[in-house]
């Protein structure tokens, strides 16, 4: 499909000006102040009074549903494309959750295969909360060489739910990842879902200090859940190392008010990203143990942090996008692939109107939403 969008504001994510952009073979090929193709096959997009920006990249969704923690009855049904689309995503990275027992590694590639079909960039994360490692093939290291989606793992840690493994074991864990990467020339990272445990970032620490594990190498997520966690992450942070926050379940500490924290803290703008936890469940239990509370995470959670950030935190729009796509492309060793708007990126954009309203997705080079109207959805939707 050709498409040309005319005399639109270009926001890459750093405002470049109002341009035309010319998407074609999935890429896009031209950005100019004034480009012609007269040829009636081409799409051409009238984007006066909009904004051109990259698509967002969420590095955080159980697509395969998350949840179960209730019992059966809870488990979350897969995510659908559409569901990704409408909140302007067109990158999303695939991961696992509490359960790898009802779920496997082999559904996650599955899943993330069927969406790559529908049409945007699908990634995964092998492994889970779990340690041994669940795999694909058995092994951390060939899953992330040999399986084209899977760029790196996970493991959860200080948290009633995670494996307690050892300093000894979390070190192991981050070096296959790291070698691998190496290997196949992927991100190679190690996301360590974090919980309310007394632990914090500790065992984290002592794994970078006591080895050669470059800090980049383990990325701890939902690092936003509590003041301590936050403070642990700022200096992570501020070290070189790369922390996520989660969108939609922590309102004192939602992303954006984290991120104006971290600017008064001299914390590097640059390794903060922002995820959604999509279609993960959140629980609360009492002092006991027992679950008290579960709910599902929504994938739009992501937008609607942006929203916010713009239109009632004071963000101007270059920064609050780069948490959603410059900084996460370059964490996933994918820039300028995705999380940008330059020649010879793929074309994945989104067109926003005067009050950031998504109307238009474009995810490789492909209409997806037009001027509001949903024009694909999942298979089976």
């Amino acid at each position: 499909m050709m498409i040309l969008v005319k005399n639109i504001e270009i926001y890459d994510p750093k405002y470049i000006g109002r341009k035309d952009v010319f998407i074609c073979g999935g890429k896009i090929v031209l950005i100019e102040d004034r480009i012609e193709i007269p040829n009636n096959k081409v799409k051409v997009i009238d984007g006066s009074r909009k904004k051109m920006v990259p698509g967002f990249i969420d590095q955080h969704v159980h697509i395969t549903g998350g949840g179960g923690e209730g019992s059966f009855r809870t488990r979350v049904p897969e995510i659908t494309l559409s569901k990704l689309i409408t909140a302007g995503i067109t990158t999303v990275v695939g991961l696992l959750g509490t359960d790898s027992t009802t779920r496997s590694v082999e559904n996650l590639v599955a899943k993330a295969k069927a969406l790559k079909e529908e049409g945007i960039t699908a990634y995964v994360l092998t492994g889970s909360y779990e340690y041994p490692t669940k795999t694909l093939t058995d092994s951390v290291k060939k899953d992330i060489v040999f399986i084209e989606e899977v760029i790196g793992a996970k493991v959860a840690l200080s948290d009633h739910r995670s494996p307690s493994l050892s300093n000894e074991e979390l070190a192991r864990l981050a070096s296959d990842v790291r070698v691998s990467a190496m290997l196949s020339g992927k991100a190679g990272i190690l996301v360590v879902h974090m919980g309310n445990g007394e632990k914090g970032l500790t065992p984290i620490n002592e794994v970078i200090e006591s080895t050669d594990i470059p800090i980049r190498t383990i990325r701890p997520t939902h690092v936003n859940r509590n003041k301590d966690l936050l403070l642990e992450a700022f200096d992570y942070a501020r070290r070189g190392g790369v922390i996520d926050l989660t969108c939609g379940i922590y309102e004192e500490l939602g992303p954006g008010r984290v991120i104006l924290k971290a600017t008064e803290s001299g914390v590097p703008l640059e390794n903060i990203t922002i995820s959604s936890d999509g279609y993960g469940s959140w629980s609360r239990y009492d002092s006991l143990g027992n679950m008290t509370e579960i709910g599902v995470s929504q994938v739009d959670s992501i937008y609607k942090e942006f929203i916010t950030m713009v239109q009632n935190l004071g963000f101007d729009i270059e920064k609050a996008l780069r948490f959603v796509t410059k900084n996460v492309s370059k964490a996933l060793n994918i820039y300028p692939q995705k999380g940008t708007i330059k020649e010879g990126s793929d074309g994945d954009v989104l067109i926003l109107d005067e009050n950031l309203e998504i109307k238009t997705v474009i995810a490789n080079g492909r209409l997806m939403i037009y001027e509001g109207e949903l024009l694909l959805k999942g298979t089976y939707e």
